[in-house]
Formats: structure tokens, sequence, C-alpha cells
């Protein structure tokens, strides 16, 4: 089996303990605000880490260094000790502004390499680093082959590591898609319009073969090939994936922190699905408040949802309210003491689908 050793990450609420504490509390940290550079007639719901860019270093880096500290010892990067780097854009915001500027230096930290090697630098890592990035499922990539690493005996601990920040590419992209506007998420609504948030951030988890109180069960990937950018429409793909990760004839007693951006069809989909094969199990998506962190979201709330099984209570489906397309959806924080397992859920455009199953004692 295959364990959480190590669970780390910070959002615009702060850390993975203050972010589930103020998730909790119902706190939102969206904002709607206002994009450098993007031709927009509305702000643009966004949830910002603070820090600005020193010197020669982009604004995220501190995050990462502050990261990179709270890590166990051990000789990270080596053979025994692979490090998967997670992310959706890398560089990209680097590379946005040596496209605005010209300047070189900006190169030197403008793509998924030159940032390997700058982190591999900061941090003493050795070169045992896959990199990584497949949308919003990419850091339950990296989860998936850090536990098959470790399953095979080739690692004797897995470190995956991801962040994604913002900067005006992103956000423009998302708004060219006409899923990012002048609305406030509200993840499982049943509404007429359905939008998302963006947020920034960072997380580090490790597994290892080492018992903890934390046990990943089953992790799985399905991916539809339906559509570049939505889902197959009888939400076949969700079931899929829950199919592969919740075997016949199990009836654990979960709760869900589903996907849940706040788009419509897709949150539909999934909620019906989930309802589906897990009745009784609550549903709640946190993205309505720390905002969606693309490629970083599986690693980020992974460590949320960790802090939240120490505690004994998990954050509700926060910024959103009915009506909602199931009544699954737990709306407020409440008790984990009935349930021995959470189901972990990830979406991407091109109906890619993950789910991790966690047990804990």
């Amino acid at each position: 089996m295959v364990f959480i050793q190590h669970a780390a990450c910070c959002t615009a609420l702060g850390d993975a303990h203050e972010s589930a504490e103020s998730l909790r509390a119902g706190r939102v940290a969206l904002q709607l605000s206002d994009v450098p550079d993007l031709e927009n007639e509305e702000p643009l719901p966004l949830a910002y880490l603070s820090g600005e860019a020193s010197g020669d270093r982009p604004k995220w880096m501190p995050h990462l260094q502050q990261l990179a500290e709270a890590l166990p010892d051990a000789p990270w990067g080596t053979a025994r000790f692979p490090i998967y780097l997670t992310s959706s854009n890398y560089g990209i915001d680097q590379l946005y502004v040596f496209s605005k500027t010209r300047d070189p230096e900006q190169l030197e930290w403008a793509t998924p390499h030159a940032v390997t090697a700058q982190l591999r630098a900061a941090f003493g890592w050795g070169p045992q680093i896959t990199v990584l990035s497949h949308a919003c499922v990419t850091g339950q990539l990296g989860l998936i082959l850090a536990e098959r690493a470790i399953l095979e005996g080739q690692a004797e601990a897995a470190l995956v590591f991801s962040f994604d920040f913002l900067s005006p590419f992103v956000i423009g992209g998302f708004n060219a898609l006409k899923i990012l506007n002048g609305q406030m998420p509200a993840p499982y609504r049943d509404g007429e319009v359905g939008a998302i948030g963006l947020g920034e951030g960072a997380g580090a988890i490790v597994l290892s073969a080492s018992p903890t109180e934390f046990k990943i069960k089953k992790q799985a990937l399905f991916n539809e090939m339906f559509h570049f950018t939505s889902n197959a429409p009888d939400g076949s793909g969700f079931d899929r994936v829950l199919e592969a990760c919740l075997p016949a004839g199990e009836r654990p007693k979960l709760w869900v922190k589903g996907h849940g951006t706040g788009t419509l069809e897709a949150g539909a989909l999934e909620a019906r699905a989930i309802e589906a094969r897990l009745k009784d199990a609550p549903l709640v998506s946190w993205k309505g408040s720390i905002g969606h962190t693309l490629g970083s979201c599986a690693v980020v709330e992974l460590a949320i949802a960790v802090e939240s099984l120490k505690s004994g209570t998990a954050p509700g489906n926060v910024g959103s309210t009915g009506p909602y397309f199931t009544e699954s959806i737990q709306p407020d924080a409440f008790s984990l003491a009935p349930y021995d397992g959470a189901l972990l859920l990830s979406n991407a455009f091109g109906g890619a689908h993950a789910a991790m199953w966690i047990s804990y004692e």
C-alpha cells in the first residue's frame, strides 16, 4: 500500500491549515478584479496569492521556497526519491512578459525545462524529475505516477510538487472560452449561466510505503476523447472513472470532494454521476472560494482535504447556494465522523477524468 506522508499547499486563503479553516467558515477568496492588458468590459473572479516579482525571481518563487523548506528530509530528485513536477503553465507568465518587453532574462524562467533547472538550483534537487502538464488532471497524474513508482519498488518515497499562477495570458485564454466572466462561480448550482473563477495555488505531496493514517486505496484515470473542450453529453466519462476507482460491490462510507468548477454541463454530469453511484455521499467543491487552481488543483485540494481529515470537519460547498443539481450537495461544513474515506475528483478539457480514494483512521 501507499500512504500520504506529507501534504502542504498555499492558496489565496493561506497554507493548508489556514485554507481549510477559512473554507469551513465559508470565506470566499475570489474577488472581482480588473486584468491589465486584457480588453474586457467587466472585472473577473480571481484569487491571487500575495507577493510581487523581485529582482530576477518571479513572484511565485517565495511560495515554492516555503513549500520546499517544509519537505521531509530526503535526497529529492535522486533515483529512489523521484519528483513529479506538475503545472498547467510553468513559466508562461514570464514568457508573456518576454513577449511584451523582449527582456532576455525572462527566458530563464519561461519554459518547463527552464523552470525545472531553476528549481533544481534553488532547492538542491537531483535530476530525477518528471515534468507533466495535462490540463486540470495534471496534479492527479503526478500522484498516480508517484504511487506506481512506489508500488513497483522503484522508489522509497516520491514527491509531487505543483504550482499554477495567473497571468493576463492565462486569464485571457479562459475569458476567450466564455466560461470566465463577470459572475462569481457557483459550483453545482442549477442556474441559467455558469462561470468559473481562477485561483493561484501551489502544493507538495509526499507518498511512501511507510504507514500513516492516510492510505491511498485506489486511483483511476479515464479519458473520453470526445471533444477538445467538452464532455460526452451522456456523462459516461464521469461514471467510468468512478467505476474504475470504486470496484463493483464495495459500498464504502465516503464523502466526495468534487471538481466543481461552476460550469453548468460538467457540474450537472459530475453531480448526477456521483449521486447515482454514491447516493448517500455528501458532495462539495471549494473552487467557489479559492478558484480553479488549474493543473495544480488535485494537489492543492488534497492537502486541504488532509487538513480537514485531521480536524474531523470538512468544508461545505463554499461560495454557492441552491437550487443544486442533486440533493447530495452539502452546502455547509460537516462532521467526518460517519465516513471512513474520501473520494477526490479532477476533470479536464477533452473529457479527461481522474479520481483518488483515500481511507483514514
